[in-house]
């Protein structure tokens, strides 16, 4: 094969297809991090600087979902406007608004619409149907050069039902290369964050920390259905959290996880690439890696963050949580659109997993008799300096103002718990913030039953932008502002 298919990783979730001297961009996050200001950019790990003007020239760009790691205005804002921008059917249509404002033409595709430049192909496959609700809108690609050997990328969500049935019918062949995405995100131990449960006992903590766990759910659990796989590639896991001391995520160096996995079982090579490595996929013998030179690993920087790695996991000292979004100056405007929210909050958690529980329960601890409110919701530092607290009631759908509890006395009181900062939830209000920003690293939360019963899970329910596409667009509109300049390149 003359002209094999070539992906060069470009960091996170970013890769450059290339193929019959044809080219398409997927997910591009091209500076040093991503976020919708500067003031809140997540670091892509390992750190690296990409010369956009060396990059070979683009024939399109895919975009599998809307989700900011994936979805970035600054990176479109450098790139040529003629570059058609390709997504699946499901993208929000704030998200398409604003590549558009930017003056791109946006098309949507299905997986039976190719995207076809010469010899080099991509289809967009839906998400798996067991995919999690935020998650549901991405597609997968699957890319060949003429009828050599394809490449599956498992962008986010689970494994597509449609493209598994399409291999199994011999419709698309078994994939030479599978792509899969490291989101365990999974902070050293006494950080503690929106995914610790508070409850004492709660959780599966030992196994969800753990690498193997990680390598069995990526390798063995999610390829299952593509059994004859014969190479695989890990991404993700690929920023630092914002605000945090500890540096990486645990399990973020897949050089060294595809070391393990390959030495811990042969049923296919594990690859773990970093940002610049360029994969060549041959039609046979085995994938070749060498390095593009417009990108450089900024490795002061990296030393600086995998010595502070280190140093906590020797002595951890967590920080406490700290608001992500702006400080609030109309604190009386402000408020009223908090009191007005949390009307609405108190009728949208109903449906949601935490609230049906919620419903469904008679006792809390020791056989405790519950009353009617049984969610405890704390604004941390709101006008004033003052924290106010709640009480979800289930038999008005309302939160309604309670006395100040501290956090213990509240879990002894109510199954489920959350404490956030009022900013924070003025900036989701006013597209300042996105949830999963806060969910990130300034929540705290408490919850009985399993982990998807958490509020954090409730909360991107209710405010994800397939739920709020109002604040999707307020959030873009924010993040096209701090635009200085939007030069085509």
């Amino acid at each position: 094969m003359d002209n094999p298919l070539q992906l060069t990783f470009l960091g996170h979730q970013t890769w450059l297809v290339e193929g019959d001297d044809h080219r398409i961009l997927v997910d591009p996050v091209l500076g040093q991090g991503f976020g919708l200001s500067p003031a809140l950019e997540f670091r892509i790990w390992p750190p690296r600087e990409i010369n956009v003007d060396q990059m070979p020239a683009l024939d399109a760009i895919v975009l599998t979902h809307e989700h900011l790691d994936h979805f970035h205005l600054p990176t479109l804002a450098r790139l040529d406007r003629s570059i058609p921008v390709f997504t699946g059917m499901l993208l929000p249509r704030a998200v398409s608004e604003a590549i558009e404002s930017l003056g791109f033409t946006v098309h949507r595709r299905d997986s039976c619409g190719v995207i076809q430049y010469g010899d080099l192909s991509m289809r967009l496959y839906p998400a798996g149907a067991q995919t999690l609700f935020w998650e549901d809108r991405v597609v997968q690609p699957v890319i060949r050069v003429g009828d050599g050997p394809s490449v599956f990328i498992g962008v986010d969500a689970d494994l597509s039902d449609v493209y598994v049935q399409h291999v199994r019918e011999g419709h698309q062949p078994m994939p030479r290369l599978a792509i899969v995405s490291n989101n365990s995100q999974i902070a050293p131990p006494g950080t503690p964050g929106s995914d610790t449960n508070l409850l004492p006992g709660a959780g599966d903590v030992r196994g969800r920390k753990s690498g193997l766990r990680v390598l069995n759910d990526l390798l063995l659990d999610y390829l299952e259905p593509l059994d004859s796989v014969a190479d695989v590639a890990l991404c993700g896991n690929g920023f630092l959290p914002k605000g945090t001391p500890h540096g990486p995520y645990l399990y973020a160096d897949h050089p060294a996880m595809a070391t393990a996995a390959n030495s811990l079982q042969h049923l296919f090579r594990v690859h773990g690439p970093r940002p610049g490595d360029r994969l060549t996929v041959p039609a046979t013998g085995p994938i070749a890696t060498d390095r593009v030179e417009w990108v450089v690993i900024d490795e002061q920087y990296e030393a600086r963050q995998l010595a502070a790695h280190d140093a906590f996991l020797a002595d951890p000292k967590a920080p406490p949580p700290a608001p992500v979004a702006p400080p609030v100056s109309d604190t009386a405007a402000a408020l009223a659109e908090v009191e007005q929210e949390l009307s609405r909050l108190g009728r949208e958690l109903v449906p949601t997993d935490a609230g049906k529980l919620a419903a469904s329960i008679h006792e809390y601890l020791n056989g405790q008799p519950l009353g009617p409110r049984r969610v405890f919701l704390a604004l941390l530092d709101g006008p004033g300096g003052a924290d106010r607290h709640y009480t979800w009631d289930l038999t008005t759908a309302t939160f309604e103002p309670i006395d100040t509890l501290t956090l213990d006395e509240a879990m002894a009181l109510y199954p489920f718990g959350m404490a956030l900062f009022f900013q924070d939830l003025v900036g989701i209000l006013r597209g300042h913030v996105q949830i999963w920003d806060v969910a990130g690293s300034s929540m705290q939360c408490w919850n009985i039953g399993r982990p998807l019963d958490s509020l954090v899970y409730a909360l991107f329910a209710i405010y994800g932008e397939h739920q709020r596409p109002d604040l999707a667009a307020r959030s873009y509109a924010y993040a096209l502002g701090h635009l200085a300049t939007q030069p085509q390149a």
